[in-house]
């Protein structure tokens, strides 16, 4: 028989190690409550997405653009359009627009979230859309003639704003826009920039609050509220929510549960500016848009609504636009039921003169 000889070695043999077995992450339940949990919908798994649509949901992570065919008929985009968009968010209404301004055409897109711009000019980009059609741009829509400047461009043909706080914004807990999921209270739509709700809140005045929530909200319970939450702290979206919950125990929970939100709401212009750069972008519209040129914004509440109504109304009787929504334009049956979200949406639209 042949001897049998060992390999040489330096020194003693490891051990095997034996790989500890790890068990796949559950995903829980239909729709799992906590935001990190949704990672099917995170991961686009189209079977999931789909029951959470069919649901009338939207899939975390995600926003359903609104008024989609109500805003392209409006627009009515074509190839060689200049158009800016200046809301981008999840690029939905941006992506219909781009697919019909093709060939020839370009597409600004602004938006002052710096988490979620990246995100979308890269989904824009996988979908072919070049730095020649389109082009994305950290700013809010007060920013619009700067980045028309910025491309030597003497106005768009067509302008969509909406106005609505993204459905990514919502649904993350870390932003802080949520009533129901628990939070930092921030609010802001960039967190690189001013304060956040939570300092707002500690260094307001009762009357200064007041005045902010009829204002922002149109609060009937601003002078109740104010004692209880001006120069407080809160730390929590929860936190804040049920201290407006405490503060007004003769409510029903119906009426509870919008008062909530309107403190929010205020709470969210205020952090941001938004009225003012509301007014801003409405007294500079008509300079951005060519002749001819059209524009339509969605609101989402009556402060917003009631601000871009007169601004269009006041130009259209100074001649500076030619024609103007004879009244607001509000979301089919069938996508309120499908997309609850979109319930408090209104569309108003205007074409600038010629002359």
């Amino acid at each position: 028989m042949k001897e049998m000889i060992e390999p040489a070695t330096n020194g003693p043999v490891a051990p095997a190690t034996t790989v500890p077995h790890q068990r796949r992450k559950r995903y829980g339940g239909k729709n799992p409550r906590r935001f990190e949990d949704k990672y099917k919908e995170h991961g686009r798994d189209a079977e999931t997405i789909a029951k959470v649509v069919a649901a009338g949901k939207t899939p975390a992570g995600t926003h359903r653009p609104i008024m989609v065919t109500e805003i392209l008929e409006v627009l009515a985009p074509a190839p060689g359009n200049v158009a800016a968009d200046c809301t981008l968010g999840y690029g939905g209404h941006a992506q219909e627009i781009l697919a019909r301004i093709v060939p020839g055409g370009k597409l600004l897109g602004l938006d002052a979230d710096p988490i979620e711009l990246p995100k979308t000019e890269a989904r824009l980009r996988a979908l072919s859309f070049d730095e020649n059609v389109f082009t994305a741009h950290r700013s809010n829509f007060a920013g619009l003639p700067q980045m028309l400047a910025a491309h030597n461009l003497p106005g768009a043909d067509l302008i969509l704003a909406d106005l609505g706080v993204s459905s990514m914004q919502i649904d993350d807990p870390a932003r802080g826009f949520s009533v129901k999921l628990d939070g930092p209270l921030d609010l802001r739509m960039n967190p690189q920039r001013g304060q956040p709700a939570s300092a707002l809140l500690h260094k307001i005045s009762p009357d200064a609050l007041v005045e902010m929530l009829a204002v922002f909200s149109d609060e009937p319970q601003a002078a109740k509220l104010a004692p209880a939450l001006a120069g407080k702290e809160f730390s929590s979206t929860v936190q804040l929510a049920q201290a407006v919950r405490d503060a007004l125990p003769q409510l029903g929970r119906g009426d509870l549960e919008i008062t909530v939100r309107r403190v929010f709401q205020a709470l969210r212009i205020a952090v941001n500016d938004e009225f003012s750069a509301l007014e801003t972008f409405l007294r500079n519209l008509p300079q951005c848009l060519n002749p001819g040129g059209r524009v339509a914004i969605l609101t989402f509440h009556s402060g917003e609504d009631r601000r871009v109504k007169k601004s269009f109304e006041v130009n259209l009787s100074q001649g500076v636009y030619s024609d103007i929504a004879s009244e607001v334009l509000r979301p089919s049956p069938a996508e309120q039921l499908s997309n609850p979200r979109s319930a408090s949406a209104k569309l108003r639209w205007a074409k600038r003169s010629t002359g």
